[in-house]
């Protein structure tokens, strides 16, 4: 069965840091883009992208985390990390990882929780 699963949230004060990690298993994702998502509380419609790295590493990410947040990956480990600081209220939400295309089953994201 192919599946990624998140780890690595928690609740952390304004200002903190959480490390996030997206595992995969049942096929190698190093050939793949990897995207990390969020979808902030109240939003069930949609995840917004946070961060992507493309199987070569170029990297992308959104606006709202440019200079707070790093996309790295392992693929010997066939993870992707998601390393967060400066963390804001606003960055509370759950995360989630997915290949490009992405696979079907969604993994059970992980809560991060900012808040003093």
């Amino acid at each position: 069965q192919v599946r990624l699963v998140e780890s690595g949230g928690g609740l952390v004060q304004p200002g903190g840091s959480l490390r996030l990690s997206c595992v995969g298993s049942g096929r190698d994702f190093s050939i793949d883009d990897m995207v990390w998502y969020r979808q902030a509380p109240g939003n069930q419609r949609e995840r917004d992208l946070v961060a992507r790295i493309s199987s070569g590493s170029s990297i992308n990410y959104a606006g709202f985390v440019k200079g707070r947040f790093t996309i790295s990956r392992d693929k010997a480990k066939n993870t992707v990390y998601l390393q967060m600081n400066n963390l804001k209220p606003e960055d509370t939400a759950v995360y989630y990882c997915n290949s490009v295309p992405p696979i079907n089953s969604w993994g059970p994201g992980t809560q991060v929780t900012v808040s003093s």
